[in-house]
């Protein structure tokens, strides 16, 4: 199995990055009149934003459970997650693809644009340390396996979210300062504008794709498939139990549910069903931590 990764580190380094570069960039923008560092400075802006609500569900998934959420509510976390990938549609791509559109029937040229270079030279730094912080558990979570795989799998919604930020930030900044390199060497502030729009189109694919993935673990999905196996694997070598019918798991922010249909070995009496099973639900959460609520009925058919 792969390795659990440390998304409160994660998001405090984006939330430092992030903040840092909102500053050059509106003092830039403000400065030079580029479009594109414009919709840089909002984008940064609500990157930081975004990385406080993240906090916010990390700190309400942790609530204990109660009467009315007696599973605890860690699947809040998943909430706050497709919320920060809705604020990054909106008022990042949404918002891009205006200003550029905008740009692009009243081009305005771009002034002191080597301040501008500079910016968006400092932001490509910044951002790198926070991306290079992101993979750093995102190679912890994937293990062996692709990139690819680790995003459509992971059921982390905040570490997908950051990492979904921290690569449209990275790619936002190269095509801005791609952006004013053009219309400096051309003189020419269309391409201003293109950059401003490749920025709003990026932000946009970037926060359907995130918000896909974290919609699947909102509605429910269950633990990923390497530890479905590995509890099935657990399950199927425990002496008391003679056959696994059915397990179903539920990821439940960093805490999962299990519940098993088995049939017990042997010919046991009511109370020795009940202490082996008792013997398998405290072995299975002592070999899987982060199970916090299993539930195991006996039978003889499924």
């Amino acid at each position: 199995m792969s390795g659990k990764a440390d998304s409160l580190k994660t998001i405090f380094y984006a939330l430092g990055a992030n903040f840092a570069i909102f500053v050059s960039k509106a003092v830039a923008a403000v400065i030079t009149g580029s479009s594109a560092m414009t919709a840089e400075a909002v984008h940064s802006l609500a990157d930081c934003g975004n990385q406080l609500l993240l906090l916010l569900g990390l700190k309400q998934a942790k609530a204990p459970p109660s009467p009315d959420y007696p599973l605890g509510r860690g699947k809040e976390i998943y909430f706050w997650s497709f919320l920060v990938a809705l604020l990054l549609f909106s008022v990042g791509g949404a918002f891009s693809i205006y200003e550029g559109l905008h740009k692009l029937h009243e081009p305005e040229p771009v002034k002191w644009p080597w301040l501008a270079i500079g910016v968006l030279t400092f932001g490509i730094i910044a951002e790198s340390f926070s991306m290079r912080g992101c993979m750093i558990e995102v190679n912890k979570a994937r293990g062996a396996h692709s990139l690819w795989h680790w995003f459509r799998e992971s059921r982390q919604s905040e570490l997908i979210v950051i990492f979904g930020e921290d690569l449209a930030a990275l790619l936002g900044l190269v095509f801005a300062l791609l952006a004013v390199l053009f219309t400096v060497l051309t003189g020419n502030p269309i391409f201003d504008a293109i950059g401003t729009l490749a920025i709003g189109v990026l932000l946009v694919v970037v926060a359907v794709f995130v918000a896909v993935e974290v919609k699947a673990l909102l509605v429910g999905q269950s633990a990923d498939t390497e530890v479905n196996a590995a509890i099935r694997e657990f399950l199927d070598g425990r002496p008391e139990i003679a056959r696994v019918f059915n397990l179903i798991t539920l990821q439940l922010g960093s805490e999962i549910m299990v519940a098993v249909k088995a049939q017990m070995r042997g010919n046991l009496s009511d109370r020795g069903v009940v202490e082996a099973i008792n013997a398998v639900e405290a072995a299975m959460k002592q070999r899987f931590p982060e199970i916090r609520w299993s539930f195991f009925e006996p039978d003889i058919t499924d």
